[in-house]
């Protein structure tokens, strides 16, 4: 579904992104772990089209997007879904609004059809009848949930999760994670997933990639992965500081 090649980002003298490859399988779970400020986020960004690489290319289904603009970026945007660092939730706005929005801004529909979708996509992670509360009025992990909505509401092939856990304790972070993997298998979207939760990721992930000074320096099945001689990977599946490593 979306295919990797050669990518390449600085800013200003420092470089983020160093010739980056990957090939993420359609209808898969893909993880992308590595160490806080090593570009995933930036690395994600591209593949929504938010940054424009200074070299290589990305390819959704085949159709390269680095140089799209207007119009044609925007039409392969509706195929995505994507819930951001935090929730990003309008405080203003009640939870049913803010699962209503993309529909509103990006397919213009009817207004029963949209408190239809709103309906469903609160049931479908667990909220059903909280929609007519604020952000503020409902929990953290409620917040994820309705971020997850917001991001399922519009039927995407394609679902970017930016570190959709941080700020949870460790049980609304398995919760999470299983809400997730039971939404997967339910609508079979393809999932490009940013996380640092080790070792709970591998539960759920079918291709775990790590990113590593602006490269993936291995990619593989979380088993694979788990029991990599990459002395890198090694190091930050166990926790373990640079160069420390057998001490």
């Amino acid at each position: 579904m979306i295919l990797v090649q050669g990518l390449t980002k600085s800013f200003g003298r420092q470089p983020v992104l160093r010739g980056l490859d990957l090939e993420v399988p359609t209808g898969s779970i893909t993880v992308i772990i590595g160490r806080s400020g090593g570009g995933k986020s930036v690395f994600l960004k591209h593949l929504i089209g938010l940054l424009r690489p200074d070299a290589g290319r990305v390819l959704v289904d085949g159709a390269q997007i680095t140089g799209l603009r207007g119009r044609a970026l925007d039409d392969v945007r509706r195929r995505y879904g994507v819930v951001f660092q935090g929730g990003a939730l309008f405080d203003s706005m009640s939870c049913a609004d803010n699962v209503a929005f993309p529909l509103r801004e990006r397919l213009r529909l009817p207004r029963p059809e949209i408190t239809k979708r709103v309906e469903a996509a609160l049931v479908a992670v667990g909220l059903e009848g909280m929609g007519a509360k604020n952000p503020a009025e409902v929990s953290g992990g409620m917040r994820k949930r309705v971020a997850i909505a917001r991001a399922l509401v519009t039927e995407p092939e394609i679902v970017f999760f930016d570190e959709p856990t941080t700020g949870l304790d460790p049980v609304l972070v398995n919760t999470i994670h299983h809400l997730i993997l039971d939404l997967h298998r339910r609508y079979r979207f393809t999932a490009v997933m940013v996380s640092h939760e080790i070792p709970e990721i591998f539960e759920i992930a079918d291709t775990v990639a790590m990113l590593h000074e602006g490269r993936i320096v291995e990619v593989g099945p979380p088993a694979a992965i788990q029991a990599s001689q990459n002395r890198v990977v090694r190091q930050f599946i166990r926790g373990v500081p640079e160069n420390s490593e057998g001490a």
